[in-house]
């Protein structure tokens, strides 16, 4: 069997395991998140949100800054224990933004802490 050949058959099964890898991902929602920003967005979008009472903001904004936010690691506290604080930076009405959010395991919720308009 010639080079040809061996690189044709692995070419076709490739391209048939490419083929079926897209049917049975299509339509769910998978996601790759594997970076440590996109684990801790995660993480935060799919607890309960709560709000502190001393924070004014509404939650369609928090929420739009989950999905599309970084995460400031260099100024939060990922080893603070029992909930470990994630300074979130992003865009809120074309407003710079930095939200302070309370990342609880034991109790599974999400909590704002702080918010600051730059």
């Amino acid at each position: 069997m010639t080079f040809i050949q061996r690189f044709g058959y692995y070419l076709g099964g490739f391209s048939i395991g490419l083929i079926v890898l897209a049917f049975f991902l299509s339509g769910k929602k998978t996601s790759c998140s594997y970076g440590p920003e996109a684990r801790v967005l995660k993480s935060l979008n799919t607890k309960p949100l709560i709000i502190n009472t001393g924070v004014n903001i509404d939650t369609t904004g928090v929420k739009a800054l989950l999905n599309h936010g970084n995460v400031e690691f260099s100024k939060s506290d990922t080893k603070k224990e029992p909930c470990r604080l994630y300074v979130i930076s992003g865009d809120i009405n074309k407003k710079p933004v930095e939200l302070s959010i309370e990342n609880c395991e034991k109790d599974s919720i999400a909590r704002v802490i702080d918010i600051l308009y730059k």
